[in-house]
């Protein structure tokens, strides 16, 4: 277990809360709430929020990009936002796949400036959904196939190897990149928790290429050492812990979001914190969000 310090920064109630990113450049956290449709923006020094609602039925995830703007895959469409303007602008569409059976989910970009994301059956049941690389040109590549529950989606600070869940297969895989990094050379399993049930969700990598993740309905995040071993967990006041990045000035803060959806009216009654986001110092040292090259 750890003894690193878990702080409330953000009371909200958010029914899914997920895809917390840092921006350096601006200083703030933005994240989104997946079923309650909602782009989030946090000053953590000043307290100060912004919500803004979207008219979609899933915001799936969000992204940063070179040039100060956003993208957001709204079900299954990405669309993108340039700096100072308040229009989103449709930038590419998932090939092969159709609302309300699967959406877009998680997403990272990675160091070419490439958006990985995954798309999941909303049922969660099915392999119905997939794993995309979108290239600036607004180009969708779909990499992998038979996936329920895209999530967890992280690159190692080389470049070479990327993270990848299916969060309702209960399994976090590495996957081998080329020496461009567009391609998958291979894919091991890095953690199998079918056994147990255990949900793990979210991730990011830290500075040393440590791999954190959140498990959702487990009340806690862990980190996986480069060679697999599950090497540190840290206890969450929340049932339902969803994704994490580092953030803060120096990027050693690890910001938490979370969710209250599937907890009973017991459950709720007694996790008030639920959906909140949350902070923890002293979990070590991350890197900046590689950007997307638009």
């Amino acid at each position: 277990m750890s003894d690193c310090k878990v702080e409330l920064i953000q009371k909200v109630d958010a029914r899914l809360g997920e895809t917390p990113l840092w921006d350096l450049a601006r200083g703030v956290l933005w994240w989104i709430d997946i079923e309650q449709p909602t782009l989030w923006r946090l000053d953590p020094e000043s307290g100060v929020t912004e919500a803004e609602a979207h008219p979609c039925t899933y915001l799936g995830s969000i992204a940063m990009t070179r040039s100060g703007g956003l993208l957001a895959a709204r079900d299954l469409k990405l669309l993108h936002r340039a700096p100072k303007t308040s229009d989103w602008l449709p930038f590419a569409t998932t090939p092969d796949e159709a609302m309300p059976a699967t959406r877009l989910n998680d997403g990272r970009v990675d160091a070419n400036g490439s958006l990985w994301i995954g798309t999941m059956d909303n049922g969660l049941t099915r392999g119905l959904g997939g794993l995309y690389r979108v290239d600036p040109d607004s180009t969708m590549t779909r990499m992998l196939d038979d996936v329920i529950v895209a999530n967890g989606i992280a690159f190692a600070p080389d470049g070479r190897s990327m993270y990848f869940t299916d969060t309702r297969r209960h399994v976090t895989w590495r996957l081998g990149l080329d020496e461009t990094g567009r391609e998958i050379t291979y894919r091991e399993v890095l953690a199998d928790y079918s056994s147990t049930g255990i949900r793990p969700d979210g991730a990011c990598v830290d500075a040393d290429g440590c791999l954190w993740q959140a498990f959702f309905a487990g009340g806690q995040v862990v980190r996986y050492a480069p060679d697999g071993r599950l090497d540190r967990q840290i206890a969450l006041p929340v049932t339902n812990p969803t994704c994490l990045c580092f953030g803060g000035r120096d990027l050693k803060t690890l910001f938490v979001t979370t969710a209250f959806k599937f907890l009973s009216d017991e459950e709720l009654a007694a996790e008030p914190l639920a959906g909140s986001v949350f902070a923890i110092e002293g979990a070590g040292q991350g890197v900046a969000e590689n950007l997307f090259a638009l």
